[in-house]
């Protein structure tokens, strides 16, 4: 038997395991789940062990684990790291979701679940395309997983983690699949990603909340000046009006463009499956262009005042704004973070105090089309979907891709397998069974051609 073939007697297994991994609400953000999280990376270290590996470990950091897993079959061989992690997103609001969210279905060959694709879905693939190679002895090369429990705020014990285990985590490519394809009839590789500057903006009146017929008019509303402050900073253009923030982007070729626009993209089903009856952004750039290769400014969640049911006639004291830029290659995300910081609380009238508190950040990255990783993980398309996939960049962020660059040295391969109806980081959020399987078919693949090379080029 094969692995492809083992792949194929063992499918329902397979999706049952994924089934009670997506149970778990392994949600970081929220502290209340943290007995669940760190359940979700006991469950991958038993999985691991049940897939055949040497060694798998809970390395402790000062916050969620990292699971980290390996099989050395010979030190000569060429070594692929997988990177993927096992914390969700929130699930809120739970109202919006057609079943519970941690109680998975499948409807309609898909599996409905906060995680499915990002990333439990898609990370889960890798663990199953190892056992696979390894049930059927046809594992070419080494392995090692770093699975992290933090990705989704920001990984701020990562960098940590990988400088003090460089040697540890020695390979000769890095493998992640967090990323999706253009569609199942036209797969594609990720080679670009924005970066990420994430800001909380809290803006302070009157020392208390007031009555609004008593003061309204004569005391600045901190919702009204919060609102304008954040319109004004984007023109009628679409263009981020905060001085500086365009210095560093990086302008691609007219040829560059043209390439990128040979990807398939039909504006009209865009639109249709967003139900909005026109698209909105930077002027001078269609709608690929402007998720994938210009920077941006957003508000991800205001309040204040009073939200409950009924009326109640309130002058707040206090409002909030959670808000991110996408950033593209050359921009960095403290400058923008210290430009965003500096221009809220200058532009803010006297009538109120304004704090601006950086989040977190992460940097662009672009990965090269001339490399083993990346020649492989396109032979491996060709071999499984029957067609060579289109490099994309994708308007996401995976910090840590700079980061693998910088500390390790290591080329990243972004191999994912997820469709824009997967609706990540929102309520239904889904992952299509063929991808799933067609997933660890791939990557299996993947292993084998950048094995080939690898030794050919040596």
């Amino acid at each position: 038997m094969n692995a492809i073939d083992y792949q194929k007697a063992h499918k329902e297994q397979f999706l049952s395991e994924l089934i009670e991994l997506l149970k778990i609400p392994s949600v970081s953000a929220d502290p209340k789940f943290k007995a669940e999280v760190r359940r979700a990376a006991s469950y991958l270290t038993e999985k691991f062990k049940e897939a055949g590996v040497d060694h798998v470990e809970l390395c402790e950091t000062p916050g969620y684990p990292v699971v980290y897993a390996e099989k050395i079959i010979d030190p000569d061989l060429p070594t692929v790291l997988v990177y993927g992690h096992y914390d969700v997103q929130p699930a809120d609001p739970y109202e919006l979701w057609d079943s519970p969210p941690f109680e998975p279905v499948i409807k309609d060959e898909r599996i409905y679940a906060r995680g499915a694709c990002d990333d439990k879905g898609q990370m889960y693939m890798h663990i199953k395309a190892f056992e696979s190679m390894m049930k059927t002895n046809s594992l070419p090369c080494n392995a090692k997983f770093m699975i992290e429990g933090e990705e989704e705020v920001g990984s701020d014990n990562l960098e940590g983690f990988i400088k003090a285990n460089k040697e540890k985590l020695t390979a000769d490519v890095i493998l992640i699949s967090d990323t999706s394809i253009l569609s199942n009839e036209h797969p594609s590789i990720t080679v670009g990603l924005r970066g990420l500057s994430y800001l909380q903006v809290e803006v302070t009146g009157p020392n208390r909340d007031l009555h609004s017929g008593t003061y309204g008019g004569a005391v600045a509303n901190p919702i009204n000046v919060l609102t304008r402050l954040l319109a004004d900073v984007l023109d009628e253009d679409g263009r981020i009006t905060i001085p500086g923030f365009y210095d560093d982007v990086e302008e691609l070729s007219s040829e560059l463009r043209s390439k990128m626009a040979e990807a398939p993209f039909d504006l009209d089903t865009y639109k249709s499956d967003l139900d909005i009856e026109e698209v909105k952004g930077e002027k001078g750039y269609n709608t690929r262009e402007r998720t994938g290769i210009r920077p941006t400014f957003d508000i991800n969640g205001i309040w204040g005042g009073y939200t409950g049911e009924g009326a109640k006639t309130v002058l707040p004291s206090k409002a909030y704004a959670k808000i991110s830029s996408r950033l593209v290659p050359n921009q960095s995300s403290e400058k923008i973070t210290a430009l965003i910081k500096e221009h809220l609380e200058q532009k803010a009238p006297k009538s109120v105090k304004v704090e601006v508190l950086p989040h977190h950040g992460g940097t662009p990255a672009v990965t090269s089309t001339e490399t083993d990783g990346y020649r492989a993980a396109s032979q491996a398309f060709e071999k499984v979907w029957g067609k060579q996939p289109i490099p994309t960049r994708e308007g996401g962020s995976i910090p840590i891709v700079a980061l693998f660059k910088e500390e390790l040295g290591i080329d990243t391969i972004l191999m994912g397998f997820g469709l824009d109806m997967d609706a990540i980081h929102s309520p239904n959020e889904s992952y299509g069974l063929f991808n799933f399987y067609k997933g660890i078919e791939t990557i299996s693949a993947f292993y084998e051609f950048f094995t080939q090379r690898s030794q050919n080029n040596n």
